[in-house]
């Protein structure tokens, strides 16, 4: 197929893409909170509780991290870092794994890492959201608002290679062969 007629073909694609997202953001403001507990988090020297990692904002990105093992959500944490600031003017933001407080310190300094980070080690916090099934840990986000002294989760959703949440897969994807079978790594030296 012609270069100018791929390009209009993926063009109208791409259009119809972003009305899709205007459907699924119409259907987000439609869902009904689910109320949630106060959970506490372990941090170097001490706890958090859900409700503390809001500071003076309303809404709460949770991140669900799987820990320093993994490759695929130290990809998404690496992005996530470079957005901090513009997340951070609208909504908190914290990624939440099960390693301990220490492990995070210490993965967070050698990835050079802005973001607060939280343990969920020993808690159901995880399970509880739906990021902990048979299989171990799973990667995602969850939103959480407080109203009225209550925590409410207003929206979840999965991570997974070519979602909306990490744009190396869609820069990958402009190239003929797309992501070819790679695979992030901790470092490419």
């Amino acid at each position: 197929m012609r270069y100018q007629d791929s390009m209009q073909r993926l063009s109208h694609y791409r259009r119809q893409m972003g009305e899709l997202r205007q459907k699924m953001q119409e259907l987000q403001r439609s869902v009904e909170p689910e109320e949630v507990g106060d959970y506490e988090f372990a941090v170097p020297g001490g706890t958090v509780t859900l409700s503390q990692l809001f500071g003076d904002k309303e809404h709460l990105f949770v991140v669900h991290n799987m820990g320093a093992g993994c490759p695929y959500c130290t990809l998404w944490a690496d992005g996530f870092n470079g957005v901090l600031p513009h997340l951070e003017n609208r909504a908190a933001f914290v990624i939440a794994s099960p390693d301990s407080p220490e492990t995070q310190e210490k993965f967070k300094a050698s990835r050079g890492w802005r973001f607060r980070m939280v343990s969920h080690q020993g808690t159901d916090f995880a399970a509880d959201m739906g990021y902990r099934s048979e299989k171990g840990w799973q990667p995602g986000v969850s939103v959480f608002a407080k109203r009225q002294g209550k925590i409410f989760r207003v929206s979840d959703t999965g991570f997974g290679p070519g979602d909306d949440f990490c744009a190396v897969w869609h820069f990958f994807g402009l190239m003929p062969a797309g992501s070819g079978g790679w695979q992030p790594r901790f470092n490419y030296h």
